[in-house]
């Protein structure tokens, strides 16, 4: 039987230098679920201190990305058609943490979901971003 795909810090940031200069780490990753983490840090904020919403942006597209990566067929890649994020919550500080999960793994397209949560657990944004699945 073949194993599951797997990804770790080290293999993310070799396939996506932005996650290195962001500092994600991967906490776990598995087809079902993605968790990637984020230390808030002021060269990442708006105004007063605020994570910047391209950064949460970012966080979600990548982590969202590995989810669609680890449910991918052999042989195929894959790249993001559309993403729409829900900002619901200021982030001032401490660990950020995303979760993906797919909502739909087709041939052609796989839809993932994910989930931004603040260090105290409350939920400061909502994603979900279409995944073309490229073949061969």
């Amino acid at each position: 039987m073949p194993s599951e795909p797997t990804m770790d810090t080290a293999g993310l940031r070799a396939l996506v230098p932005l996650a290195a200069t962001l500092g994600l780490r991967v906490t776990s990753a598995a087809p079902d679920e993605v968790r990637v983490e984020l230390d808030h840090r002021p060269e990442l904020c708006t105004a007063g201190g605020v994570l910047h919403g391209g950064t949460i942006m970012a966080l979600a597209d990548t982590t969202g990305a590995v989810c669609a990566f680890l449910n991918l067929p052999d042989g195929a890649s894959t790249t993001t058609v559309e993403s729409k994020t829900n900002l619901l919550a200021a982030i001032r500080g401490g660990t950020v943490t995303a979760t993906a999960t797919p909502l739909h793994t087709g041939a052609t397209l796989i839809v993932v979901e994910t989930e931004i949560r603040r260090e105290d657990g409350r939920l400061a944004a909502k994603t979900t971003q279409t995944q073309a699945v490229l073949r061969g």
